[in-house]
């Protein structure tokens, strides 16, 4: 099905559009899920509810493992095999969940689907790479961002209204459905990338070659591992945001409305970003970001403390979207970064960048929601403290990327 002409290319918008439901899959697998988790362990009878975590840990563990995969077969096979072989891994992991007998068998189904998902999550990367470089890159990457950030701001309410409708395992059908529309609508209109000129057979020793100059860069490394700090504490976030919600606030069929709330923030945030890192660039951006997003989280932190630990909803929201729109900020641009010196390897190299920043996040993510103790504290000390990990990575590079990124403009 991969298409024979390379040169051609799909409208901008088109593009945006299409590579932002390839990447949404990600988002559709966890949120959508979210309003059920409460009918799925109660049909699987999970007795510690700390465990229904793992419907979204597992599947992180799949996305972690999987972009290790599919980065070596896109540079190898071209993008649209390696992207077929992703969204058909994905139709399978949802087949699972959905005739899933037991919890152990659903779980099986989660790291199936997240080992599919990783295909077209790493790849799109690899697309964008292909076409674009620098400055122009994370501009496309924040309007993909900013498309696909609508996604998880809708998920919760579609899996709420499935659930309502008809029960939690036509969620899983649905994802059936969705990965079906999205196959076709790439195989029919998104041309291949990757010239076969270009392509690197796939043997172990280009994929090491690959990986060791991946994270032998050091711009390259600091924004790897500072992505997977900052996703670790979105991760933490998404973990525990029903049980946040309904033990903390008393929301409960409300929910769906402020998970959308917050993750429009991070969309809106995308959007400008599109139009900011144009004049800023994107090692500024993510600087400020990053201070920001540890600037807010201490204010609040020092504001739990002040008040014993309760404080009203509405200042809840108004300190996360905050917070949100400097993650925002950050999700295109650390992937732009991380990406820069390494267009020669982009499959490879996003896979690598993918897999490490996504392991990351899945541990800090992982232990920080397992220490989810009723009140608001864990997450937001888990914010404050990662996104100054990720700070303090990435200040030895900065001024290296500052001299590329004005080398790039002149």
């Amino acid at each position: 099905m991969s298409s024979d002409n390379s040169q051609k290319t799909l409208p901008f918008g088109e593009f945006i559009a299409l590579l932002a439901f390839l990447m949404s899959l990600v988002a559709m697998a966890i949120d959508a899920v979210l309003p059920a988790m409460g009918q799925i362990g109660h049909a699987y009878q999970v007795e510690n509810v700390n465990d229904l975590q793992l419907l979204v840990g597992v599947l992180f563990a799949g996305l972690a493992i999987g972009q290790l995969i599919y980065g070596p077969i896109s540079d190898s096979a071209g993008r649209k095999p390696a992207i077929y072989l992703g969204l058909l891994t994905f139709l399978v992991g949802s087949l699972i969940s959905v005739f899933a007998d037991d919890y152990n068998t659903m779980l099986l189904g989660r790291f199936i689907q997240g080992v599919g998902v990783s295909g077209p999550k790493v790849v799109a990367v690899a697309l964008v790479r292909d076409q674009f470089q620098g400055r122009e890159m994370a501009r496309v990457m924040s309007f993909v961002m900013a498309v696909f950030i609508v996604v998880p701001a809708i998920a919760p309410s579609l899996g709420a209204g499935i659930l309502y409708i008809a029960g939690w395992r036509e969620i899983f059908s649905s994802f059936v459905l969705l990965t079906a529309v999205i196959f076709l609508w790439f195989a029919l209109r998104q041309p291949e990338t990757l010239a076969k000129e270009k392509r690197i057979p796939l043997s172990l020793r280009n994929i090491w070659r690959g990986s060791k100059e991946t994270l032998s860069n050091p711009i390259a490394r600091a924004y790897t591992f500072a992505a997977g700090l900052i996703f670790g504490a979105f991760v933490c976030y998404l973990s525990t945001a029903q049980l946040l919600f309904k033990d903390i606030f008393q929301v409960d069929v409300l929910f769906p409305l402020f998970f959308a709330i917050l993750a429009l923030f991070v969309g809106v945030a995308s959007l400008v970003n599109g139009r900011l890192v144009m004049k800023f660039g994107m090692e500024q951006l993510a600087t400020r970001a990053m201070q920001g997003m540890v600037t807010l989280s201490s204010g609040f932190v020092a504001l739990l403390w002040l008040s014993g630990g309760e404080v009203p909803l509405w200042l809840f929201m108004v300190f996360t979207a905050l917070i949100f729109a400097c993650i925002g900020l950050l999700f295109g641009n650390m992937n732009a970064l991380a990406m820069q010196p390494l267009g020669h390897i982009a499959g490879i190299a996003s896979s690598v960048i993918g897999a490490v920043s996504t392991f990351v996040s899945m541990i800090f993510g992982g232990l920080i929601g397992q220490a989810y103790n009723g009140t608001l504290y864990p997450l937001f000390i888990a914010f404050a403290l990662l996104a100054l990990g990720a700070l303090l990575i990435t200040a030895p590079v900065r001024s290296a990327v500052s001299l590329e990124q004005a080398n790039e403009t002149k």
